[in-house]
């Protein structure tokens, strides 16, 4: 059975653990921040609701060994800055591991979605948990498609996911 939370793992400024439940309040400007979710169909309008369904997948992955997102904590600040893991996700019927992140908004544009998604990758291969890792992106998010290319991905194809559209980016083991 793998493992695939990067659990006491970190880069250069993040500290990979498990979400806790009282990271709650931490996590829930995501969604009180309208450019979070703009992208994403099928939503609770109600930023309270909206994360506590996120809590709730999140154990619940932890519970049956589908991955999950880690809390990224800043080295210098001890601050969560946003979620990143590796996740169980089956699209277009097809079981696949994917590399997942979101950075709270006031952490925007300072390179931690690259920086963890690049441990994910290179956490994933060096425990050979896939043989490639794919990132879900909606068409119209552009940040995330930037972040996906920069993490050596390429685009896969371009599919229906949860009734979004979205961008299956793909990078094998090299």
């Amino acid at each position: 059975m793998s493992n695939y939370l990067l659990e006491n793992e970190a880069t250069e400024r993040l500290l990979f653990r498990k979400v806790k439940l009282s990271d709650f309040d931490d996590w829930l400007p995501f969604y009180y921040n309208a450019k979070s979710t703009q992208y994403w169909e099928g939503l609770p309008s109600d930023p309270i609701q909206a994360c506590q369904e996120q809590f709730d997948r999140i154990f619940e992955r932890y519970a049956q060994n589908l991955g999950g997102m880690n809390a990224l904590i800043s080295k210098n600040s001890g601050k969560l800055v946003g979620l990143c893991g590796l996740l169980v996700q089956t699209v277009d019927a097809i079981e696949e591991l994917e590399i997942g992140y979101s950075i709270l908004p006031k952490f925007w544009l300072q390179g931690f979605a690259f920086e963890a998604a690049q441990k994910c990758k290179q956490f994933a291969f060096e425990n050979n948990l896939a043989s490639s890792l794919i990132s879900i992106v909606h068409v119209d998010n552009l940040p995330s498609r930037k972040v996906a290319l920069k993490n050596g991905m390429h685009l896969d194809k371009t599919t229906t996911y949860r009734d979004n559209p979205v961008d299956i980016f793909r990078v094998n083991r090299g």
